[in-house]
């Protein structure tokens, strides 16, 4: 391995601890947030949308480490929308696969967790239960069921529909995007 990729590795990885600090902290206090002032029926929503959006990032991560750059470029001569973002993305798919998978997709699982002993505890409270084990069995497993699940299916969707998926998710980063390129 040459010493410029192994700087661009090292660089790559000191850049992606630093945004996952950043990205767990900012989650965390949205989802503490949300779940600290929200209902059973409320917080239980927050742990799925946590869920959901950990699985909607695996699959990304997936599409653009299944996709090539062809048919975007195609696309993009076409000035089809998201499709020169989508061409950045699978070219940096690694990092985009990283990001998806790894960062947001791991975080998600933290703060599941958190969520659900948040939650073990207005079940306690609601219900005057001194004892909740059980309860947090059961809750861990589904959310580790929903996860796995989810992810399985998610992955099996993104393989077989990668395209869509990528340009879809590229729409959604150019909304959030603050450069403004030259048509």
């Amino acid at each position: 391995m040459s010493k410029d990729k192994k700087q661009d590795g090292k660089s790559w990885a000191i850049k992606i601890t630093f945004l996952t600090f950043i990205l767990s902290m900012s989650f965390n206090v949205i989802s503490e947030a949300l779940v600290g002032n929200a209902g059973l029926i409320g917080a239980l929503f927050v742990l799925f949308a946590i869920i959901a959006i950990g699985i909607i990032c695996d699959m990304v991560g997936t599409a653009v480490t299944a996709e090539g750059v062809a048919p975007f470029n195609a696309m993009a001569a076409n000035k089809v929308k998201g499709a020169r973002k989508a061409v950045d993305l699978v070219s940096k798919a690694s990092q985009v696969s990283n990001i998806c998978n790894d960062v947001i997709g791991d975080i998600c699982g933290i703060i599941s967790g958190a969520t659900v002993a948040i939650i073990i505890v207005k079940i306690a409270a609601i219900y005057n239960l001194k004892e909740t084990v059980v309860i947090s069995i059961i809750l861990n497993g589904l959310v580790a069921a929903l996860t796995v699940g989810g992810k399985a299916l998610g992955k099996h969707i993104s393989m077989n529909n990668s395209t869509e998926i990528v340009r879809k998710a590229a729409v959604f980063v150019e909304l959030f995007s603050f450069r403004r390129r030259k048509s």
